[in-house]
């Protein structure tokens, strides 16, 4: 089975604030190489009152939610939060009955949700550092913010716009040297 390739992050608008909402957004772009190309998707998500953990987990749960059947997936994101909660908490968490020394576990639901969707899938998370120019983060923070502004969701993946978005900030400068074409070897190593 092809190895599915997932670049994700979230948006909270105004969580600095304590006294008003907080909308927010979760967004991916779903790669698989395929024939010498990559065949792309996109999903988003919002809630209108929320915070960057909540959205974070759940944009790795939705993702994971809508693949049918289950997969390689290496899950690369931003949030440090969501990546080391993949690679190193959650297995601390359940081998402790879901509870931590420190106190309660922060959006447990969210992490049991999350868990439950790793489980059918061989997931590798990779954190990379975002707003960077790293083209694949920045898209899906553009399709965050966008849905944290908006209020909308995807209803699913759907046909990706991260072509006609690179070449728009190609117009402007951004990613001349991006090569769309290179392969997995190449882009992950």
């Amino acid at each position: 089975m092809d190895t599915v390739y997932v670049h994700a992050d979230e948006s909270c608008l105004g969580n600095q604030f304590q006294d008003r909402a907080s909308p927010g957004g979760a967004a991916g772009l779903v790669e698989i190489w395929k024939d010498g190309a990559w065949e792309r998707r996109d999903y988003w998500l919002s809630e209108p009152d929320t915070t960057n953990n909540r959205m974070a987990i759940r944009s790795a749960t939705e993702v994971l939610r809508a693949f049918t059947r289950p997969c390689p997936v290496r899950f690369v994101s931003d949030s440090q939060y969501l990546v080391n909660g993949i690679k190193s908490w959650l297995g601390m968490w359940k081998a402790q009955g879901w509870k931590r020394k420190a106190g309660p576990i922060e959006n447990l639901e969210l992490w049991k949700q999350l868990d439950a969707e790793l489980g059918r899938h061989d997931v590798e998370a990779k954190w990379v550092r975002g707003h960077v120019g790293h083209p694949e983060n920045e898209y899906c923070d553009f399709l965050a913010t966008r849905a944290a502004k908006e209020q909308t969701a995807s209803g699913g993946l759907i046909a990706s716009g991260f072509e006609a978005w690179l070449a728009g900030q190609r117009t402007k400068g951004r990613y001349v040297d991006y090569a769309d074409s290179a392969g997995p070897a190449q882009r992950f190593g």
